[in-house]
């Protein structure tokens, strides 16, 4: 293995770190003023509010002193009236029902989009004192994750804390079912769908798989132009996707398959995939509560559990009882327990902020083998293909402490800690039955 390349430019790391510096503080000073506009914004709706109370009980005649204020500021700010509108409401909500999370950002904590992530995934409660534990618990944790991951993390909140089990909520939801269509310029369109998180994702999974084994098959060449079956493939991973799913609702199977020569069965064999986690409790029925998709969607309990039964293995996790940190895992059928016990700790790709899952990450040494790191699982995590090249060819480190946790290093020698998830429960094999 070559040696890491050699540590930049004592000068232009200098500039490095004050342009790092500099844009930590203009993070900062630009929550503040948010923060600062959040309250105007619901002061001009409290206006509002107030002169739509002497009007008469008609909808449209009572939303008329809303309308104007909005369309007053738009004017001022060169916005459009109905933006202005939306946001006048947002920031009375914000003010009112989430007044921790105002805080924060007035104090450069936060940065807006976080704000509006707790804001929107936090609507959902009704409860006012539900809701200041639920502000209190994700404010503390977006002061030091990504907004992504704020998210998830929220809306796992929100099912521990929510009144109304995900099941019961999934039953109305699901009656939303639709598909639709938008035109789009240049002669496209887009084409929509609602339904259930696990068909969707796992709709996505099995295009991204057979995706992947046409480009596979279908490399472009290089240099050689002149053998007349070479095959020239030079679509997108995407351009591949969105090609596979007009053939597959138009006729029923891809117009072309390159891999049948190579797959066994071709691109019909290739079934979708999802790692789906579910609580101990939920498992036996005992809950409704917990399960997820590749740690960032909610699922019912009655689908986590028709997964779990129609698996052909499954890992059980055994978890600390304080920290909820992954600490061993058996399964009822052998497979490398190495690899097993990482993806089901980490999740994700551990890099911070990456919230690529771990099925389809690789398991990397934080220490590299070739330079002494052990084969355990305190040197072990998961990091996608991205990540796992900046560690490997840029100066960025991991170390991992003993609970899991991996603190990376930037080549500005700055220290962000990545923490494992917290969770106990039962995840399914990465080959569930075919949908």
């Amino acid at each position: 293995m070559p040696e890491r390349p050699p540590l930049f430019d004592d000068r232009e790391d200098a500039v490095l770190t004050d342009v790092v510096g500099a844009l930590i503080e203009s993070e900062r000073a630009l929550a503040e003023l948010e923060a600062a506009r959040i309250l105007q914004f619901a002061a001009a709706m409290r206006v509002a509010l107030q002169r739509s109370a002497h009007r008469p009980r008609a909808v449209q005649e009572r939303e008329m002193a809303l309308r104007s204020i909005a369309a007053e500021i738009g004017v001022a700010l060169r916005w459009n009236d109905r933006t202005v509108q939306r946001r006048l409401g947002e920031a009375l909500q914000l003010v009112d029902d989430f007044p921790a999370t105002l805080q924060a950002l007035s104090e450069g904590r936060l940065s807006p989009r976080h704000a509006a992530v707790i804001r929107d995934i936090g609507v959902e409660i009704d409860d006012p004192a539900v809701r200041a534990e639920y502000e209190r618990r994700v404010v503390e944790r977006a002061a030091n994750d990504t907004v992504a991951g704020t998210r998830a993390f929220a809306r796992a909140l929100v099912e521990e804390l929510h009144p109304v089990s995900i099941t019961e909520r999934f039953a109305r939801a699901e009656q939303q079912r639709r598909v639709w269509i938008d035109d789009d310029v240049d002669g496209m369109a887009r084409l929509g769908v609602l339904d259930g998180a696990t068909k969707i994702r796992a709709m996505y999974d099995r295009l991204t798989r057979q995706a992947n084994e046409i480009r596979a098959v279908a490399r472009p060449a290089a240099d050689d132009d002149t053998d007349p079956d070479a095959v020239h493939d030079r679509r997108t991973i995407d351009q591949v996707r969105a090609d596979l799913l007009c053939d597959l609702v138009l006729t029923g199977r891809p117009a072309i398959d390159p891999t049948s020569d190579v797959l066994p069965g071709g691109l019909g064999a290739i079934r979708a995939h999802v790692s789906v986690t579910v609580p101990a409790l939920t498992a036996a029925g005992a809950s409704d509560r917990g399960a997820s998709i590749d740690g960032l969607s909610p699922i019912d309990a009655d689908t986590a559990r028709r997964l779990l039964a129609g698996a052909p293995a499954w890992d059980r996790l055994v978890t600390h009882p304080v920290t909820g940190t992954v600490l061993a895992v058996d399964r009822y059928r052998p497979s490398p327990a190495m690899q097993r016990f990482v993806r089901a700790r980490d999740v994700h790709c551990r890099f911070p902020g990456c919230r690529r899952p771990a099925r389809r990450c690789e398991v990397d040494h934080n220490h590299d083998h070739a330079r002494g790191g052990t084969t355990s699982r305190d040197n072990l995590a998961c990091l996608c293909t991205r990540h796992h090249t900046l560690k490997t060819e840029t100066p960025w480190t991991a170390r991992q402490f003993p609970d899991g946790s991996i603190e990376w290093t930037s080549p500005l020698r700055r220290a962000i800690i990545d923490r494992p998830e917290r969770y106990v429960a039962f995840v399914p094999e990465p080959d569930p039955p075919p949908f």
